[in-house]
């Protein structure tokens, strides 16, 4: 979108016909390195191509990786089965799962990795992952807790069990669970107290995981066991992207319409499909919502939850503190911005105090989306039932659906730029 802000224009009417949401990016990242750790070639269909995935299949280049794009959603990875040490670090820009997981990866490789990120990459806490290899006997800096990491590998781990914290993200530990396949005796993946972020994508990890060959137990709900098979090249097919099939869901229920995206809420396995049911009540949403299991759909049913006929109290959702920005406080500021008292914050906590009288209103508001592809999708929704809201920095959605705004207009949804 080359335009600095867009004005979502209320469409009227309810949104029907058919959209199809691009594929996960959660499962594309897992499946890209995967290929890129197996011998062989892998046919990677349904994928998402996208600035995160692109940094992904970048990274992969640079370390010797073939990677080729025959079609729009198809990656043909091609590797030896070992990642090369780069002539230059590794720009990841804000991509997470990018960031972390090969972090992971290379501390089994052989030579210096340097991995980092755009500014707010920089921000991104990966200490907990950090001080887990290191106490593998890894040599890793990551001086700030946050990107850049360099990491000195040796191509092996000196012990075959780490303890992990979890609390601020799932994604360490499904970085260590992918390396740790490509480890030369089995290792054990033990949490360090209960807490995990979204536990459901564990489940998306081991699943890729199987598909290329690895050998993975659980033992217990907070430990697991992985065999060093490495991983065997094959063709794998990815699903749509379930968090962007969320604010399909939402202009939907919100409008009154009918959109059909392909898939049956019931038939994706990623966590965030979970808010199907949430989104499906609306406008009786509960009172109380646990984000814990489904972050990135947050956002999406925040906003929603302002036309809600009763006010929505958001737990679970400390997580979001960390993500591509402060999701809660950028939720809280957007709405605030809409009306005054909209949203306020109790702790890690987010209230939103729904008002179906928004609907219909002239309400100019510029939404700051702090550079989030979440923030700016999610508020576009607002846009649909209430005149002046403006998305500034639209474009920051090609980081998951760089379609996004083309899929409203499919829909009958109009913009002014500028």
């Amino acid at each position: 979108m080359k335009t600095d802000r867009l004005t979502i224009i209320p469409p009227g009417h309810p949104l029907t016909g058919r959209v199809s949401p691009p594929g996960s990016k959660s499962i594309t990242n897992r499946a890209l390195l995967l290929a890129g750790l197996a011998k062989g070639t892998s046919r990677l269909t349904g994928a998402l191509k996208s600035d995160d995935t692109r940094y992904m299949a970048e990274a992969l280049r640079a370390m010797g990786v073939t990677v080729e794009e025959p079609d729009a959603t198809t990656f043909v990875v091609t590797s030896s089965g070992e990642l090369k040490p780069p002539a230059a670090p590794l720009f990841l820009g804000n991509a997470g799962t990018a960031t972390r997981f090969l972090t992971a990866a290379l501390a089994l490789g052989r030579g210096r990795f340097v991995v980092d990120g755009d500014e707010h990459m920089r921000k991104r806490p990966i200490r907990p992952l950090v001080d887990a290899l290191r106490s593998l006997g890894v040599a890793i800096e990551a001086p700030t807790g946050c990107p850049p990491v360099t990491i000195d590998a040796t191509g092996a781990f000196a012990e075959n069990r780490v303890v992990i914290d979890a609390g601020l993200s799932s994604q360490y530990v499904s970085a260590l669970l992918m390396a740790a396949a490509c480890a030369d005796a089995p290792f054990e993946i033990a949490l360090a107290g209960a807490d995990i972020g979204a536990r459901g994508y564990i489940d998306l990890t081991l699943a890729a995981m199987r598909a290329f060959g690895a050998r993975v137990e659980q033992p217990t709900p907070a430990s697991w066991r992985i065999e060093p098979t490495g991983y065997m090249a094959t063709d794998f097919h990815i699903e749509p992207d379930a968090s962007a099939a969320t604010y399909l869901w939402a202009a939907e229920v919100l409008t009154g319409g009918t959109i059909d995206i392909g898939t049956p809420a019931g038939e994706f396995t990623q966590p965030d499909a979970k808010a199907h049911d949430v989104i499906a009540a609306f406008p009786s949403m509960p009172a109380v919502i646990d984000g814990s299991q489904m972050q990135d759909a947050i956002p999406t049913i925040a906003v929603l939850a302002a036309f809600n006929d009763k006010p929505v109290r958001f737990t679970g959702i400390a997580n979001l503190r960390v993500k591509e920005c402060d999701r809660v406080r950028a939720l809280s500021t957007g709405l605030n911005n809409i009306r005054p008292g909209l949203a306020t914050e109790e702790g890690d906590d987010l209230l939103v105090f729904a008002d179906p009288a928004l609907a219909g209103q002239i309400l100019p508001a510029a939404i700051d989306t702090f550079a989030d592809h979440r923030i700016a999708m999610s508020f576009a929704l607002a846009g649909l039932k209430i005149s002046g809201i403006t998305i500034l920095d639209p474009g920051c959605v090609a980081k998951t659906y760089p379609d996004y705004w083309d899929a409203l207009a499919s829909l009958g949804v109009q913009y002014k730029a500028g």
